[in-house]
């Protein structure tokens, strides 16, 4: 997203689901639990309701749930596949043309009737509203509309975007009623009409209470009679104690590297269980180009060659994390370890500090590392602290920590005013266009004052007119190759994810893959 600003304080969001290593939720089905509701704990807020507004992973979870999208990601897969369409395709030679029919008897939770209608008014608000914090940012390429009938929608884009299926498969794709929503402005008032499988009860600062939708007609099947989302609002103690003592089913989001390695390691007998994944959630430092000391390549390059992220992991996160290196992460099609390859393993003083010389610079470099945990998460100050001290031991570097609220962070940053940031990234979709797009495209989201005309002007369009993803591999891995060279980030981390689940409770291996979609539906508990 985006920057998808998620607060998780290790790395917990979206896995793949073949790297799942779990005793307990490994059967989902009609054998596994009685369809008894669900408690879900997480950190994270939901901050809108409305798919128009809502950018975050926490909304988003909100809108795969309760709203459906033209097309969904099957568990465990990640190319999109009809939900509410019957089917959908590109109609020209371009890939400019997208069509897609509707299937017959959708209907919203309301009993209103889904038509091509609903489906065209969802994408020409989300676009006119065009809310700072919604999703619009991701369709520059959608040029209009169109609904020759009641069946029918064509998306008419004014360049070739081969992603634009994963795009409407997305939170973003959400679906509203055109009856219940205004199309000039977003709905203030904390409910949501959709046609998913699950219809929004209730909404407070506290929880959100989902039951099963009646009118739903898509893939999913549904394994309970309902789920309560409850909200900790960053208290990862309160988190910790709600799963320990049963009061949650499942703790999704928000627990410290500690309290998974503590959980871990319990004996047996605890009745709770971590279940562990991969994730496509990655990690970098950002450097402002026209910053007068991170804009200097040499110093980007000492630093680059200072970094021990082995450390990083082993001693902030605890090994929940893995070392990334390269921009576009390991399990993405398009992957490859440029930043290895280039900068090694291993720190070297010697390298560093001959990159610091060629730049002419003989005495240490003062820097500021700035960093904002009340988005990142509390290990985000510890862990850029752990950065600036890997600089200062080689002698060459006199780098210390910022830490400020997330407001004045972004703020700053679009004012140009920091030379090293810290951003996260949880992916919108599962392709190698969402990892360079829109960190490195025209009006990249990291406003770090970076363009290289061969990227923006060659390798992304190239990359995104393709629908064959896998003869994307060239481009992707030239692309790379250039920003390893050239600097404008530093991958850190690629996440794993965790959850901490219940003896008793099914399915959850079926919600945590590369797709990011946490499917309420295959949950289900024991009575």
């Amino acid at each position: 997203m985006k920057i998808r600003n998620q607060w998780p304080v290790l790395p917990i969001v979206a896995g793949l689901a073949s790297g799942l290593l779990t005793g307990c939720g490994t059967e989902s089905g009609d054998s596994a639990g009685d369809g008894s509701n669900v408690v879900v704990g997480m950190s994270d807020d939901v901050l809108a309701t409305d798919p128009a507004s809502g950018y975050d992973p926490g909304s988003w979870l909100l809108f795969n749930n309760v709203f459906q999208s033209l097309l969904s990601f099957p568990k465990g897969a990640t190319e999109p596949q009809p939900e509410a369409a019957e089917n959908c395709a590109f109609t020209d030679t371009r890939t400019t043309v997208y069509t897609c029919t509707l299937k017959d008897g959708l209907k919203f939770s309301n009993g209103d009737e889904l038509t091509s209608e609903d489906v065209k008014f969802s994408f020409d608000r989300m676009l006119k509203i065009n809310d700072p914090d919604g999703p619009a940012i991701m369709f520059p390429m959608l040029d209009k509309v169109e609904t020759p009938d009641a069946k029918t929608v064509v998306f008419r884009l004014n360049t070739a975007d081969a992603t634009f299926p994963s795009k409407i498969a997305s939170g973003a794709g959400s679906i509203v009623d055109h009856g219940q929503y205004d199309a000039d402005g977003l709905r203030k008032d904390g409910k949501a009409i959709g046609s998913g499988p699950y219809q929004l009860d209730s909404f407070d600062d506290g929880q959100a209470v989902f039951s099963v939708n009646e009118n739903y007609k898509g893939t999913a099947k549904v394994n309970n009679t309902g789920v309560t989302l409850k909200f900790f609002d960053g208290d990862q103690t309160a988190l910790k104690q709600a799963i320990q003592n049963g009061d949650v089913d499942i703790a999704y989001r928000g627990l410290t590297a500690g309290d998974i390695a503590d959980t871990e390691k319990a004996d047996d007998g605890t009745g709770v269980e971590v279940v562990e994944g991969s994730s496509a959630e990655v990690q970098h430092l950002v450097f402002n180009m026209d910053d007068p000391v991170a804009g200097k390549l040499g110093v980007r390059k000492a630093i680059a060659h200072l970094l021990d992220r082995e450390a990083l992991i082993k001693n902030v996160y605890q090994g929940t994390a893995t070392p990334l290196y390269s921009i576009i992460p390991a399990g993405i099609a398009g992957h490859n370890t440029a930043f290895f390859d280039t900068y090694g393993a291993r720190p070297s003083k010697a390298k560093a500090q001959a990159a610091l010389r060629k730049e002419g610079i003989t005495g240490k470099v003062k820097l500021t590392l700035w960093s904002t945990p009340s988005r990142y998460g509390p290990a985000t100050d510890q862990e850029l602290n752990a950065i600036a001290g890997q600089l200062n031991a080689s002698g060459l570097f006199d780098a210390d920590v910022k830490s400020v609220p997330f407001g004045r962070y972004e703020k700053d940053i679009a004012a140009g005013k920091y030379g090293v940031y810290v951003k996260g990234w949880v992916p919108d979709y599962p392709d190698a266009d969402n990892f360079t797009a829109p960190f490195f495209g025209k009006g990249n989201v990291l406003s770090n004052n970076y363009d290289n005309g061969t990227i923006t002007g060659s390798l992304i369009p190239r990359t995104a007119a393709l629908t064959n993803r896998a003869a994307t591999d060239k481009e992707f891995g030239e692309l790379q190759d250039i920003v390893a060279d050239e600097l404008p980030v530093l991958p850190v981390w690629q996440a794993k994810q965790y959850a901490v689940v219940r003896d008793g409770v099914y399915g959850l291996e079926y919600c945590l893959d590369a797709s990011t979609v946490f499917r309420f539906w295959e949950l289900s508990k024991d009575a």
